[in-house]
């Protein structure tokens, strides 16, 4: 046979084995569709629940479980859980939070426990002497030992690291899961980016490279995570603004992304993304349903940001629902992509 009719044949092959694996990982769904129920991030570093910060209610979370949504993303502050760095978490701020985790693994739904710090304790980065990269990892293998008998329970390591370079975010990141694993824990970790986790800037090149270079540094010792993208389809891609010019550009650029988590055998998971009423924003929500739905080979799932009781009714992103306001848009522009199929036990070891 030609050397030419070879690669050729050996190309078909390649690429039909690729697209099985694409319509294999589409036909089986996605694990995880949620929200981020905001609150128990707010307020000054130690405050009073229910005055300067609050957790979901039963109701809420049974809101949006019956909207056909199986996974919480629930933000929290890593100082009230632990006031001090390197000293066991606290009875009370632990209490709460495993009664909010209560509520929500009631309705049937996976939780994601976030600590919405953006790489930082008290205003410090993760890696300077006052924060320790050995602190973050104890942290972790605290969290990690008081939830890991359930795999209802996500880690997702850290909100939107910002102002770290990639490299030491990176072996922050690794620390953090091996003292997950140190404690037996074999729970699913979501690990960010840098530069907010953005998966349009996933390949812009910084003086110490990108994410799509740096993360490929990553290691988990139980090869159980996804990567954590966040992105929005507004202007700068912040999700502050109520129009969405960039929802055609992200949906390529998360097209691309998927590329590249397949060719480096990894998984990504979409933990906020949103947009207002905005005729464009909900095509863009839509879209961007379909994509992962489509590609769920390597998207595990996602959590629309957000809602929650002391989330801003003027917030254009807001879906918390409201007496008599009906369904909010965007709810509706994500009905496809929740009228699916939804398997959280694709994301098990072993799975």
């Amino acid at each position: 046979m030609p050397r030419l009719v070879r690669l050729t044949a050996l190309a078909c092959l390649l690429t039909a084995a690729m697209l099985a694996r694409a319509e294999e990982g589409a036909a089986a769904g996605l694990c995880y569709r949620g929200i981020n129920l905001s609150g128990a991030e707010y307020g000054k570093r130690g405050g009073v629940v229910g005055t300067d910060y609050i957790y979901p209610s039963e109701e809420t979370i049974r809101y949006f479980a019956d909207k056909g949504m199986n996974a919480v993303r629930l933000p929290f502050r890593w100082e009230r859980l632990q006031p001090r760095l390197g000293e066991p978490l606290s009875e009370e701020e632990l209490l709460l939070l495993r009664q909010a985790v209560g509520l929500a693994r009631k309705a049937g739904m996976t939780v994601i426990l976030d600590p919405h710090n953006y790489a930082k304790y008290d205003e410090r980065t993760i890696g300077t002497p006052d924060v320790p990269v050995s602190a973050f990892a104890d942290f972790w293998r605290r969290v990690a030992a008081e939830f890991a008998a359930d795999h209802g329970i996500v880690f997702g390591l850290m909100n939107e690291p910002y102002d770290i370079d990639g490299p030491a975010w990176v072996a922050a990141a690794n620390e953090a899961v091996a003292a997950i694993r140190e404690t037996g824990a074999t729970n699913l970790v979501l690990v960010p980016g840098t530069i907010w986790s953005g998966g349009a800037t996933w390949f812009d090149e910084k003086p110490w490279g990108s994410n799509a270079g740096v993360m490929t540094g990553f290691r988990d010792p139980a090869n159980h995570y996804a990567f954590e993208i966040h992105q929005y389809l507004d202007v700068d891609y912040s999700g502050k603004h109520a129009t969405c010019e960039k929802a055609d550009e992200v949906n390529d650029r998360l097209l691309r992304l998927s590329d590249w988590m397949r060719q480096n055998g990894s998984r990504a998971f979409l933990g906020e993304f949103g947009g207002s009423k905005d005729p464009a924003c909900l095509a863009g929500l839509s879209r961007l349903g379909r994509m992962m739905a489509d590609n769920s080979d390597v998207w595990i799932g996602w959590t629309y940001w957000a809602a929650g009781e002391w989330w801003p009714e003027e917030e254009p992103l807001n879906i918390q629902p409201r007496p008599g306001k009906g369904t909010p848009a965007q709810l509706e522009a994500l009905k496809a992509a929740l009228d699916g199929p939804a398997d959280p036990d694709r994301c098990l070891p072993g799975h």
